[in-house]
């Protein structure tokens, strides 16, 4: 009887008979019920002929056949009863040996995966077929039925989805807000607290430094109170935690006058007050960065905080509108107002929003550089008049600046206009009369000396 691969049994007769071939010709077993002829390879083998198995095909091999390499040999198993067994347990895979494991029970995937403190059954697949763990049965591990310990001891909390389409159309419509601290160190004006504001739809950011908690209900009123005013906007909703700052008597009456609605985040939830968190750990990063770049003292945080949002009102772009949030929230017009610079043709500071920066390289001959930057000026001059400007290093400020510094640039920068010729001609004259006072003075000095000497 011959159990077929669909599970019948087939009677059949084992007929010894022989193959007229070259050289497979003896000791084949035939049977006649079967549609296909079997070969066995152990005999094959026992004529010293190599069989080699491949994905498309099995191509026996002469006797003269030598393995070159041994290093290609990925596993050995050994003949026993005219039969190759493979013993999985004890065997060492090597390469992509997994066909080879057998699949494990359910009742040993799941006591493997309590042994290894319920890891996940793909890092078990991975130590398997690594070889990794001393042990090991070399078998496929698979998940046959929930784990109810891992349920209970690795669930997590299901993630706040952002919205893909925002529903705020204009600034002040909503306004997310957090307090962050108390601060380990005290700022310079003695403060602990940083109140953090951001607008929903333009992302601009307001940061107030308090020295308790409770100033932050007269803050809140006086900067809604201004800020409506400013846009001749109105806010509209207030989103917050449940602290006792945001939550509270003053408050309450607040947003019920001015008609303000407040929604407060779940108790343990920051994730839905999101935009405030990030806004603070992004301030909180650059104020950091700063310091550490500056080394200044932590007493400076303060400082940090307030520049790090200044910068990042007008340097970070908004993805759906593609602008900074100063130009979403304010705008930028002709009287817009973002530098604070020189001009290098009026002498006057002036807050302006487009500059032309110069670029003024180290003149070693005071001369030589004059010249060159009258040269420039002229250049400048006729392109875009009254509109160039020369941004000044803070070291100007500086009680150790020399006079040779300065006197360099007040040559930089090029008179112009009769005023301009009057003034130098005003300077020379009193610079004359001041010569001419100092020899009078030195003549009158040696009238005296001589008179003196005659006296006496």
């Amino acid at each position: 009887m011959v159990t077929t691969l669909h599970g019948g049994n087939t009677p059949t007769r084992m007929i010894k008979r022989f193959i007229a071939a070259d050289d497979l010709k003896e000791n084949v077993y035939f049977i006649k019920e079967l549609k296909f002829n079997l070969f066995s390879v152990s005999q094959l083998c026992d004529k010293k002929n190599s069989v080699l198995f491949t994905n498309t095909e099995c191509v026996v091999l002469s006797p003269d056949f030598k393995l070159t390499n041994e290093s290609y040999v990925l596993l050995k198993v050994h003949r026993k009863d005219n039969m190759y067994n493979v013993d999985l347990k004890n065997v060492i895979p090597q390469g992509g040996l997994t066909c080879l494991f057998a699949k494990a029970t359910p009742d040993e995937s799941n006591l493997w995966h309590r042994r290894l403190g319920h890891v996940n059954f793909k890092t078990m697949n991975k130590l398997v077929k690594g070889n990794l763990v001393r042990g090991l049965p070399s078998k496929l591990f698979e998940i046959n039925q929930t784990c109810v310990a891992c349920q209970k001891g690795k669930q997590h909390r299901a993630s706040c989805k952002t919205k893909t389409i925002s529903s705020i159309s204009q600034p002040l419509q909503m306004l997310h807000m957090d307090l962050f601290g108390p601060t380990f160190v005290k700022s310079l004006m003695k403060k602990m607290y940083c109140l953090v504001v951001t607008d929903d739809f333009s992302r601009f950011s307001w940061v107030f430094f308090l020295a308790t908690k409770d100033e932050t209900s007269e803050i809140l009123k006086t900067f809604i109170t201004g800020i409506e005013n400013l846009i001749d906007l109105r806010v509209k909703v207030i989103r917050c935690d449940n602290g006792t700052e945001f939550k509270n008597r003053v408050m309450n009456q607040f947003c019920e006058m001015k008609g303000i609605k407040r929604e407060f985040s779940v108790a343990r939830t920051p994730q839905q007050n999101g935009v405030a968190e990030r806004k603070n750990r992004t301030l909180i990063e650059a104020a950091r960065t700063m310091l550490a770049d500056s080394k200044l003292p932590t007493t400076f945080w303060a400082e940090a905080v307030n520049t790090a949002c200044y910068v990042q009102n007008r340097v970070l772009v908004i993805k759906p509108h593609n602008k900074t949030p100063y130009e979403l929230f304010l705008g930028y017009s002709t009287n817009s107002k973002a530098f604070r610079v020189f001009n290098s043709r009026t002498r006057i500071v002036e807050e302006n929003l487009h500059v032309k920066f110069i670029v003024a390289g180290n003149q070693s001959n005071g001369s030589t550089g004059s010249k060159a930057c009258d040269n420039a000026s002229k250049s400048r001059m006729e392109t875009i008049p009254g509109k160039d400007y020369i941004l000044l290093p803070l070291s100007i400020q500086d009680p150790s600046f020399s006079s040779s510094s300065k006197d360099s640039l007040d040559a930089g920068f090029k008179l112009s206009g009769e005023k301009e010729k009057k003034d130098a001609e005003d300077l020379e004259n009193k610079s004359g009369n001041t010569t001419k006072g100092k020899d009078n003075k030195v003549s009158r000095t040696e009238e005296a000396k001589e008179f003196n000497q005659r006296d006496g």
